[in-house]
């Protein structure tokens, strides 16, 4: 069988809506970081974020000649080698990494920065579509859900005490990529009432809480039709939760920082901080209410000029949006990612190949992730942790990063004619 052409067969309205989401990041980034600025400046000007972005915007056109051109296989018959180089990346960052804001996140190459953080997630997701993939491996044995759990525990691990938990935050998607292939229920709902609970005893008194589970145990013990009526295992089950609820406060006193312990009072309402650790997120609230139905027209808005919103061209750049294109402007951006989600999630169900549709999946997660993290920490109802907008957001690691993530993808949809 002769091999078709890839561009042929490449899917074209992933790359189209990549490379509008790529300009607009652009635009955004630009108007953004005007306000910093004095006089008149070129924008190809490198010396500014706008310029520096550009150029990172240009690096990413031999990047994807380079994805393409490599063979589809070649990137599932060395999915480990590829992990293993990446989780020696991040190892190396404890010994030659540059310390900024307080994260030993970068490589520093004169002044250029390369944080590996960003390449790794493409790495894990290779691996764990080919781990996932082998004909041996059913996600209802144990042992099987503990190797593919230590695949993306291992690079979390390294990435964690960087400090980076905003970027340790993205692993947790492959949970549902796990799922997706046959990973029983009960780790998702674990998740999910672990995280519940967490919250609420940072708002109601243990002894509340725990009296709130019991009643809630009671009423499944009793009344649900779809979990077995197992006493010994209900009791465990209590004295779990009940360990777990009155570890918290120590955890969050002992264990977290106090940035991060801010962030929780003041997302919970617990303290008011307007000028301190919740200037950005009230900065970014003022700035994306004050755009209304149509905004107040690019380049246009006060808050992104008056350099109120800080960080505002990395994490916080959906607030550019918000005020200067407005509610319609910021639904079509929302519609243009979720657009490009379920492109994906298609196509990854077109897939020939086992490896290829995990690999699609874990995509789609990685970029759906970042940004309900990212509009969600903008809008005030998520902690601000750092994690970036995807193809929005300044910076050429993660660009380039997520630019290789999608188009690795590409390369293997392009490349599903050839396979038996």
């Amino acid at each position: 069988m002769k091999n078709q052409s890839i561009s042929n067969n490449l899917d074209w309205i992933s790359v189209i809506i990549y490379i509008i989401l790529v300009i607009l990041g652009w635009l955004n980034i630009y108007s953004s970081s005007l306000s910093s600025i004095e006089g008149e400046t070129s924008i190809f000007d490198v010396s500014q974020i706008y310029g520096k972005q550009f150029l990172f915007i240009l690096f990413t056109i031999p990047i994807i000649f380079s994805v393409m051109a490599i063979d589809a296989k070649f990137y599932e018959k060395y999915a480990i080698i590829i992990f293993a180089i990446s989780l020696l990346s991040l190892a190396g960052l404890f010994v030659a990494g540059k310390t900024i804001a307080g994260q030993r996140c970068w490589y520093a190459i004169g002044t250029f920065t390369l944080q590996p953080s960003e390449f790794a997630k493409a790495a894990t997701a290779l691996a764990l579509a080919k781990y996932l993939s082998d004909v041996q491996v059913n996600l209802k044995d144990f042992n099987r859900q503990v190797q593919a759990l230590m695949i993306i525990a291992l690079p979390v691990l390294l990435i964690l005490p960087q400090p980076d938990p905003g970027s340790a935050l993205i692993y947790s998607v492959f949970i549902l990529v796990l799922y997706r292939e046959g990973l029983p229920a009960w780790y998702i709902w674990t998740g999910f009432i672990t995280i519940l609970l967490f919250v609420l005893a940072l708002i109601l008194k243990p002894i509340v809480l725990i009296l709130l589970s019991l009643l809630v145990i009671i009423l499944v013990y009793y009344r649900s039709r779809f979990v077995d009526r197992n006493w010994i295992l209900s009791a465990i089950i209590f004295v779990l939760i009940s360990g777990f609820v009155f570890s918290v406060d120590y955890v969050f006193h002992n264990v977290f920082k106090q940035h991060h312990r801010d962030r929780f009072n003041i997302l919970l309402g617990k303290e008011v901080d307007m000028k301190g650790v919740g200037y950005n997120t009230n900065q970014s609230e003022i700035a994306i209410g004050s755009g209304g139905w149509f905004g107040k027209g690019y380049l246009e808005g006060t808050q992104t000029k008056g350099g109120f919103v800080p960080e505002q061209h990395t994490d916080y750049i959906f607030t550019t949006v918000g005020e200067e294109w407005g509610f319609l402007g910021s639904m079509f951006i929302i519609i243009l990612f979720v657009s490009l989600f379920i492109r994906i999630i298609y196509l990854a169900e077109r897939q020939k190949t086992k490896f290829s549709r995990v690999y699609g999946y874990c995509v789609a997660g990685i970029l759906f992730i970042h940004f309900f993290v990212n509009i969600a920490m903008v809008i005030g109802i998520f902690p601000t942790i750092g994690v970036p907008l995807p193809f929005f957001s300044y910076g050429g690691s993660g660009l380039w990063g997520f630019t290789i993530l999608l188009f690795i993808f590409l390369k293997m949809d392009a490349n599903k004619v050839n396979e038996w």
